[in-house]
């Protein structure tokens, strides 16, 4: 089976190459620079028209949006857990993906570009103060579904890689986590994990190699 990731730094393609980590898969990665456009230049628009990251192509088929993704990863790598066995907990953990991705992603978005959803002048920071507002409320609910727990179930999934990403990005926008005291601690132990530091080192090599090629 040949799989191909295409992926940019700092997106949520970074969950993806966590679990297909965690599941030892085989699998290439492209690394796409959004800085220069290669995610909107016409070859890749051939293979998804919607120009994003991460997208999976498997045998030459293309398979976009994160949850489809992971789920697929999951169900074909099902002796890594990456979803929970009982169909009732399996749907909970897509429903914990599905949330990170439409509910949780898009206040980040509004941080990162706030033009892309206001062009009136001068409301930026007010587009970003309400942004962080809404993403307090979202995590003080992942703070409650984490409280006395490792991770989302009773052992790592594809939900956590996700939310990892959610936490990073954050971070990366300085939104103050400290009050959530659960989400830190799965922040802190996801960073152990071998399949993210694999994550962190390729990033690192690929924004070099973007940096040199400038």
């Amino acid at each position: 089976m040949d799989i191909v990731l295409y992926y940019a730094p700092n997106t949520c393609a970074l969950a993806p190459y966590i679990t297909l980590t965690e599941a030892e898969a085989n699998f290439e990665v492209r690394p796409l620079n959004f800085k220069i456009g290669q995610h909107t230049a016409a070859d890749y628009l051939k293979i998804n028209p919607k120009h994003k990251v991460p997208l999976l192509v498997v045998d030459g088929k293309p398979l976009s949006e994160s949850v489809a993704i992971q789920t697929w990863i999951a169900r074909t790598y099902s002796q890594s857990r990456l979803l929970p066995a009982d169909p009732w907990r399996e749907l909970q953990a897509i429903s914990l993906m599905s949330w990170c991705s439409s509910g949780i992603h898009p206040f980040l978005a509004r941080i990162n570009s706030p033009v892309r959803v206001c062009d009136v002048p001068d409301t930026e920071e007010s587009v970003k103060r309400l942004a962080a507002a809404n993403l307090t409320e979202l995590f003080t609910i992942a703070d409650g579904l984490l409280a006395d727990r490792t991770f989302f179930f009773d052992h790592f999934t594809a939900p956590d890689a996700h939310f990892f990403w959610c936490q990073r990005r954050a971070r990366q926008f300085d939104i103050d986590m400290s009050p959530f005291r659960n989400c830190v601690a799965h922040f802190e132990r996801m960073m152990l994990r071998p399949s993210v530091g694999k994550l962190l080192a390729f990033e690192k090599s690929v924004q070099n190699a973007f940096a040199a090629a400038a």
